[in-house]
């Protein structure tokens, strides 16, 4: 049996088990999910530790060894060229699905008074958190970190990416004996990272279960009405995404068959999906593209450390909904400028959605000020993220791998690159 079956299995069982014991009640649901949420989390560190030296080790071979830094700079000009399109997909996909759902839902007047009330407190909290939020200027400025060392303690690895190509670009100018020398270092840094990584991976399974089963004794059935109708809408959205644009993409972009890419990205997406975190699937990303999907060492080395830092197309959807959700809520129209506005917003805001659980809707307060949204909205959709959380970052890990086959097989054509 394949891993990535076993992985399947594990968190059908996980889910099915855990919405078991919590109709059973929380005498059974708590104890049991007390015992295995240590389980879950000592799986996810351990896949999460292995990343800063992957990341680091990854993009420094990608780059040192390119012929060129002309090859780095299209490759990276490419991809960005990429993500916005994807982006922009994503949230035009969103947008021609979420204001025709909402317009056939009736919202209870009373309902909704009780979910405005109760995001009020929640809604604060996220609406601090979102102040900290740099401004476009600061955010240029911590792209170049002052102290490498600590940017990788902190786990920022958008300035460790930037640090990690410049220096990666600097090995191309120094003597090749010399550039050579750090490169076999890296090369076993990076094969010692993936030998922990496929340990860590062959406990999946228990993992994946570990973690399905706490979601799912904590969720239980307790979703209802309004809210219910806005988990399902962001669900199917981000399934629909992934089979409409995403797959049919890879098939026609990247010379791939439709179940061969399925099947190949079937590990990262369950890790994605029960860690609900794009950094913990990255090193699961990394053995799909290596052993599965065959790409080039430039493209995993270089592309995918910068997709699963910057490119979120499952945040996009999540936010074009919700935003489109809570003007229901609070029975505000939007007018056609407002969604142009909206999904501009949620494209630009996605860059800087965090790689961990629930990132995405913190992210969300910009957007719906952007429109003139009570920001304090954002707290309804706290309250139930956690579904919705699995799926957006199943679809950025779908997103990333799609648009690396596409664009390594265009590296691969294109006589320029």
């Amino acid at each position: 049996m394949s891993l990535a079956l076993k992985v399947l299995i594990a968190l059908v069982l996980g889910l099915a088990a855990g919405l078991g014991a919590s109709v059973a009640g929380p005498s059974i649901a708590d104890p049991l999910a007390t015992l295995l949420q240590p389980v879950g989390t000592i799986w996810v560190s351990a896949i999460r530790m292995a990343i800063i030296p992957l990341v680091v080790s990854s993009l420094l071979l990608g780059v040192g060894r390119a012929p060129d830094a002309r090859t780095v700079g299209v490759l990276g000009a490419r991809g960005l060229l990429m993500f916005l399109a994807m982006l922009t997909a994503a949230g035009l996909f969103s947008l021609a699905i979420a204001p025709v759902v909402f317009s056939r839902f009736h919202v209870d007047a009373a309902a909704a008074e009780a979910l405005r009330a109760s995001a009020v407190a929640t809604g604060q909290a996220a609406i601090e958190g979102a102040k900290s939020i740099p401004s476009l200027a600061q955010w240029f400025i911590d792209l170049v970190p002052v102290n490498p060392v600590k940017a990788a303690a902190d786990g920022a690895l958008l300035p460790l990416i930037v640090f990690s190509i410049a220096l990666g670009a600097a090995l191309t100018r120094i003597a090749a004996d010399r550039r050579e020398a750090l490169l076999r270092v890296m090369d076993a840094v990076q094969e010692a990272c993936l030998a922990v990584m496929r340990a860590v991976l062959v406990v999946a399974p228990v993992g994946v279960f570990a973690l399905a089963f706490v979601l799912a004794a904590k969720i239980g059935f307790a979703a209802a009405g309004a809210l219910a109708t806005y988990i399902v809408l962001v669900c199917a959205v981000c399934i629909a995404f992934w089979l409409v644009v995403l797959y049919p993409a890879a098939v026609f972009g990247g010379g791939v068959k439709f179940m061969d890419f399925a099947r190949a990205i079937l590990p990262a997406q369950a890790v994605a999906f029960s860690s609900r975190s794009s950094l913990a699937a990255f090193p699961a990303m990394l053995a799909v593209a290596r052993e599965k999907l065959g790409l080039s060492q430039p493209t995993i080395g270089f592309l995918l450390p910068l997709m699963v830092t910057i490119f979120r197309a499952g945040a996009v959807i999540a936010q074009v909904v919700g935003t489109i959700f809570i003007a229901k809520l609070y029975g505000i129209p939007l007018s056609p400028a407002q969604y142009a506005t909206m999904t501009v917003t949620s494209i630009a805001a996605s860059f800087s959605v965090p790689g961990i659980p629930g990132g995405g809707i913190i992210m969300m307060v910009p957007v719906l000020l952007s429109v003139g949204l009570p920001a304090e909205g954002v707290g309804i959709l706290l309250a139930v993220d956690t579904i919705p959380d699995m799926f957006r970052t199943t679809t950025n890990v779908t997103a990333d791998l799609a648009a690396a086959v596409i664009l390594d097989r265009r590296r691969v054509q294109s006589p320029a690159s």
